[in-house]
């Protein structure tokens, strides 16, 4: 009796499906080497926290306004609370995210006439901008 073999997948494995004269046996191939959990997450950069400096020259709705246009992962009620505790306290975390996100906000608000920096979060190694 001749034997052939098909491969199908199967609820996202591959099967292998073993027919001898209307024998419709499915034989699941176990699982191959799988990455681990670990390997498949992508590294981490550090985290930096972006800063907003409180200055005389800008009203406030001008800040708020700047932050939610430039700072994309902040609400209306977060950039206000910013504007309001940098006004106050003469500075205000925006927020943290990785090195590259933080530099091109810090530049977005920059070009923008508000005073912003970036520095490294937790133990304070890395330079300040």
């Amino acid at each position: 009796m001749p034997l052939s073999v098909v491969l199908r997948a199967v609820g996202g494995r591959t099967a292998v499906r073993a027919k001898k004269d209307g024998d419709s046996n499915v034989l699941d191939r176990p699982d191959v080497d799988k990455k681990s959990a670990k390997d498949k997450q992508r590294k981490m950069g550090p985290i930096y926290k972006l800063m907003l400096h409180n200055d005389n020259y800008n009203r406030r709705e001008y800040v708020v306004k700047t932050l939610l246009r430039i700072v994309d992962v902040i609400k209306m009620e977060d950039a206000i609370v910013i504007m309001q505790e940098a006004h106050e306290t003469g500075i205000a975390m925006v927020t943290a995210c990785a090195q590259e996100e933080a530099e091109k906000y810090c530049q977005g608000l920059r070009n923008n006439g508000l005073i912003a920096s970036i520095e490294p979060d937790g133990n304070g190694s890395g330079g300040l901008n």
